[in-house]
């Protein structure tokens, strides 16, 4: 049984203010040809890579939440960073100049890419944001405890320029910086609310919810709109980057604020929040054969384009999952697919090679 009804659940969001930026909802469909191909479970794709906004992706939802804190904060700059290729600094940028606040994104090298004007980062130009590229350790996310003096001597650099700075933490996630509440995670409380609502128009009874899990936010959400409206659903997170024990503390510390944040009597436990780490492989944002194959894979069987660094992760994931039987065969699974395919174009030279072997 629900802990909660989905009217209670909706209302408690309500009390957090937003901005509407993006298409709402977005689609759930059933991956035929894939699902048969397998032979495994019924799988299913949330498509939250059609938001509308600068090619869409989950961070689109979060912005929604954070441009109205910005706004209410009166603040007219937004300091944020994440690495090179980032479809949330990219999200950023975008949302902020719809509302006229100057984008100043802190981008970090975190993989061997080139720092040419392709994919994200041309993007990023095109919108005319303050860019400041930094070095950083390869094959790891960036995590706001090695950049500290980074950010601070940025917000007063801004500050300097006669601006009022909003930082908005990594993904919109970790309460931080300016935002004092997981608005990011909230966003995806909300989220999991919209697929359940599409899920009983289809008919459809989900047993697992799989996606790519990087800041913590989109599954720190999904957790806690699936421990309050449908405890008997799995979220599976696939870490792109840190192993399950330290970035699952990260993402236990999100789902416990949301659930603070929105005021329901509810209870996080650590075996809540399920992080599969044995898909990192060689590290954060690189390319290996599994991601490329799985690329090609959901491209040939279904007509869609996932990204390298992700959805391309968590796809071949989930491909592997099945084939190791870790699914039923009658089980339903969705798949987030939660954008970030301007990062196919700075890595097609690695991923034509791989795709050649």
């Amino acid at each position: 049984m629900a802990a909660f009804s989905i009217s209670e659940i909706k209302k408690k969001i309500e009390d957090f203010p937003k901005k509407n930026l993006i298409h709402l909802p977005t689609p759930l469909q059933k991956l035929e040809n894939l699902s048969q191909e397998l032979g495994g479970p019924e799988i299913y794709i949330k498509r939250d890579d059609m938001t509308g906004l600068a090619f869409g992706g989950n961070k689109s939802r979060k912005l929604e939440f954070i441009i109205q804190d910005v706004l209410s904060k009166k603040a007219d700059a937004i300091v944020t960073w994440a690495s090179l290729q980032s479809n949330w600094c990219l999200q950023t940028a975008a949302a902020a100049r719809k509302f006229g606040i100057r984008p100043i994104l802190i981008l970090f090298k975190t993989y061997d890419l080139p720092e040419e004007y392709d994919g994200n980062l041309l993007l990023d130009y095109i919108l005319d944001a303050d860019v400041i590229i930094k070095e950083a350790e390869k094959g790891k996310a960036v995590r706001i405890e090695d950049i500290l003096e980074i950010v601070k001597a940025v917000e007063n650099e801004v500050k300097e320029w006669g601006h009022t700075p909003y930082v908005a933490p990594i993904g919109g996630s970790m309460v931080g910086g300016s935002m004092e509440k997981p608005l990011g995670a909230i966003s995806y409380v909300n989220a999991f609310v919209e697929l359940l609502e599409q899920a009983a128009k289809q008919g459809l009874e989900i047993n697992y919810v799989l996606h790519s899990s990087g800041s913590g936010g989109t599954q720190g959400g999904l957790a806690v709109g699936a421990k309050a409206l449908k405890e008997d659903t799995k979220v599976l997170g696939i870490s792109v980057s840190e192993d399950k024990e330290s970035y699952g503390k990260e993402v236990l510390t999100i789902a416990r604020d949301t659930v603070k944040a929105l005021n329901l009597d509810l209870s996080i436990e650590k075996e809540d929040i399920i992080i599969l780490d044995e898909y990192i492989k060689e590290g954060y944002g690189i390319l290996n054969k599994e991601v490329s194959d799985a690329l090609r894979f959901v491209a040939i069987k279904e007509g869609i384009f996932l990204d390298p660094v992700y959805t391309g992760k968590a796809m071949a994931a989930l491909i592997d999952l099945v084939k190791k039987g870790y699914f039923k065969k009658g089980d339903k699974v969705v798949f987030f697919h939660t954008g970030g395919t301007p990062a196919l174009f700075p890595n097609k030279q690695h991923l034509v090679n791989l795709l050649k072997k």
